[in-house]
């Protein structure tokens, strides 16, 4: 009867361990390979890339590196005294222009006075002389407009909110037109990417509450999804020189999931928590219910 009794017993702990074993297999499955949540995360930002519209020497630079900046602030400034001097060259290209038609309508005033005592050539040419002349005032003036726009272009102000990062800028360098001077950290544009396997996206509706938890911090953000990417480049295709495609023709037998972004908008930040774009986060969205209708879980 002891025997028959430790029997059983011995009988009863194995099958409650594989069946807790089972259980755990299921729910680690599930949970790993199912539910919508990746440590592949990302904190992302938009990136200014901050360009002068004219060329010439740096005169001051407003900024430090990793300063915070507001829309409208002063980061550098580029030879404004050569253009001021651009500028009262076009003024006074204005004023001789203005002279010059001045002369020409006196001119055109007076052969009208004398009437047939000048020569109708005469008088066609003087006309011609007063219109040239106001072509040449009309040009001056939108010389002026140019050299005064340039002027005030020659302050480069910030056009977001934002932080100054990589900054190699310094009095004395030279830009060039176009030539990014430095990046500015969009910082209205925070947020956070989760890369999600194409497998999970079934379960990624927009709407949906997201927690995120960053790197090397203990408290958790809450967001919810934004949007999801409509599309992702194509590793195994490229174009050849007559713009057919070239295909690689080896295939894997293991076909691994493809990772579709997954924009998630934050939603409150505690002030404790500093985004700096690049972090990695685990990114945790709350699955759609089974019962939830097709057009709710859109990916638009």
């Amino acid at each position: 009867m002891n025997r028959l009794t430790g029997t059983l017993i011995r009988s009863a702990a194995t099958i409650i361990i594989v069946i807790l074993a089972v259980i755990v297999a299921v729910w680690m499955w599930n949970h790993y390979e199912r539910s919508p949540w990746t440590r592949d995360g990302r904190v992302r930002a938009d990136v200014v890339r901050v360009t002068p519209d004219i060329g010439g020497l740096v005169t001051s630079v407003a900024v430090r590196d990793n300063q915070q900046v507001k829309a409208g602030d002063l980061l550098f400034v580029i030879d404004t005294p050569r253009y001021a001097l651009a500028l009262e060259q076009a003024e006074a290209q204005i004023a001789s222009a203005q002279a010059t038609l001045g002369q020409a309508r006196r001119e055109a005033t007076r052969d009208l006075a004398l009437g047939d005592l000048v020569a109708k050539e005469s008088h066609e040419q003087n006309v011609a002389r007063v219109a040239t002349a106001q072509a040449a005032l009309a040009e001056a003036r939108s010389a002026r407009d140019a050299a005064a726009l340039n002027l005030k272009r020659t302050q480069v102000r910030a056009s977001v909110n934002g932080v100054v990062t990589n900054l190699d800028l310094h009095p004395g360098d030279y830009l060039g037109a176009g030539t990014q001077a430095m990046a500015l950290i969009d910082s209205d544009s925070l947020r956070v990417e989760g890369y999600f396997e194409e497998t999970k996206l079934p379960l990624v509706c927009i709407g949906a509450p997201v927690t995120v938890r960053l790197m090397g911090e203990k408290q958790d953000l809450h967001g919810k999804v934004e949007s999801i990417a409509y599309g992702i480049n194509d590793s195994t295709r490229s174009d050849s020189g007559n713009l057919l495609p070239t295909v690689e023709p080896t295939f894997s037998w293991v076909r691994l999931a493809q990772r579709i972004p997954v924009r998630v908008k934050l939603t409150n930040v505690p002030a404790n928590i500093t985004l700096i774009s690049g972090r990695t986060a685990t990114v945790t969205v709350e699955p759609a219910k089974k019962d939830a209708k097709p057009e709710s879980c859109r990916h638009a």
